[in-house]
């Protein structure tokens, strides 16, 4: 029977333990201990911890990592470790399965408890639900698949660095790197039980105005930070609209000051882009920079001898910088007919094509060509109020999840041959 009242009561033990994510909040999260209940969970199930350490410095050293972690900076490190545990030998990439969740959250503790078959508490369904649904799978996948753990290996990744836009820079990645990777990878998220093959990735640029401010009586005599951001966000929102491309425009916050009677000379403006290809992403950045051009030549043209924002204008270029607080960041776009029967017989109905789809993880095993990767979980980050107020998860749909893993893991076991597996009764060659 998939999800017993053991892994309820593991799961509402995870749920009171905090782990809400460093840069998401100023305490501590208990990453350590949550992971370590974890793995005694994982224990009986024959599973072995393998690796569970904090990352090291160097990891957060890339130009790839999002600047709210590198300011963060390497002492934030020593409280997020990732875990990995195993079932079986290590075996051959094609005879392995790699599982992966995070324990991190997001702000915004609930309230813990389990009433009328709703879990509640922040990571109910993102995504501590998902993960112990996960080992309740697995249990019922060894009873009745022998090979799990002899003639097929299963990683589970136990990660942290997942929510606060860390964006598996110091959880995944590096997990990913060391080659902690199965044929077939599967990262526990909610998507309704339907399996994703793509994960999106994003921008977040900083336009940043350092000129000179003046009082009300003279505004003519600083730079009208406010007047030049407000129009460069204009400019942007409308020149960079996506309608002819994937990825999504936000135009965030824009801070100069909150008083009346000052002209502030300095302020920034932020902006989202996401996309869903490395190459969209390219052209979204160049795009960016050539109507942030365009935009700064247009203001000059217009206030260009005006009696207030003369000299804003004259000086638009020389006071206008722009920053990356994130950029050159990967995405998953995968496709194997193969995995994707395979998930499909497990009862994973496949993700619309049409539908956007959403980051997370993932995006770290972008271009491989020697497995298959997918996001899959139950619930929805919507209905389920991942993020929110009143996060979530049913009983019925995480024990609905088990029985897909469960029947996910028992197929691979039994196939006698995928591909880059041999045949089973063949002789070694």
């Amino acid at each position: 029977m998939p999800f017993t009242d053991d892994d309820a009561a593991l799961l509402l033990d995870l749920l009171a333990t905090p782990t809400v994510n460093p840069l998401e909040g100023p305490d501590r999260p208990r990453l350590w201990q949550a992971q370590r209940t974890y793995a005694r969970a994982a224990e009986p199930l024959g599973f072995q911890v393998v690796h569970h350490s904090a990352p090291p410095a160097r990891v957060i050293e890339r130009d790839d990592v999002p600047e709210a972690v590198r300011a963060a900076g390497p002492g934030s490190l020593a409280d997020q470790p990732s875990m990995v545990l195993r079932l079986g030998p290590e075996l051959p990439r094609s005879s392995t399965v790699m599982f992966n969740v995070h324990l991190d959250t997001v702000a915004g503790l609930e309230p813990v408890g389990l009433r009328g078959g709703r879990f509640t508490g922040r990571g109910a369904i993102d995504a501590k639900g998902p993960a112990v649904a996960l080992l309740s799978g697995i249990r019922e996948a060894i009873g009745a698949a022998p090979e799990l753990g002899r003639e097929v290996s299963v990683l589970v990744q136990v990660v942290s660095g997942e929510e606060g836009g860390a964006m598996g820079t110091f959880g995944t990645r590096p997990l990913v790197e060391r080659g902690f990777v199965g044929r077939l990878n599967i990262f526990c998220e909610p998507t309704g039980l339907r399996f994703l093959p793509r994960a999106t990735a994003s921008m977040t640029a900083r336009l940043r105005v350092a000129g000179r401010g003046s009082i009300d009586d003279r505004p003519d005599a600083g730079h009208n930070a406010s007047v030049l951001l407000g129009f460069l966000a204009q400019h942007l929102a409308a020149r960079l609209d996506a309608r002819d491309r994937p990825g999504r425009l936000c135009v965030a916050g824009l801070r100069t000051g909150e008083q009346h009677n000052r002209v502030y000379g300095s302020g920034e403006l932020l902006l989202n882009l996401s996309y869903a290809s490395t190459r969209e992403g390219r052209e979204a950045e160049t795009a960016l920079r050539a109507e942030l051009a365009s935009g700064l030549t247009r203001f000059r043209e217009l206030f260009a001898g005006t009696r207030e924002f003369d000299r804003t204008a004259r000086d638009a270029e020389a006071i206008t910088r722009l920053e990356w607080l994130k950029r050159g960041l990967p995405c998953l776009d995968d496709a194997d007919p193969w995995a994707e029967e395979l998930l499909a017989r497990a009862g994973a109905a496949r993700w619309p094509p049409a539908e956007p789809g959403f980051t997370c993880d993932a995006i770290w095993l972008h271009g491989r060509t020697d497995c298959y990767t997918a996001v899959l979980g139950p619930g929805h980050l919507d209905a389920n109020n991942a993020h929110a107020e009143g996060e979530h998860a049913d009983r019925a749909e995480l024990a609905e999840f088990a029985s897909v893993v469960s029947a996910l893991l028992i197929d691979f076991a039994r196939q006698g041959t995928t591909p880059g597996r041999k045949q089973r009764d063949a002789p070694a060659v």
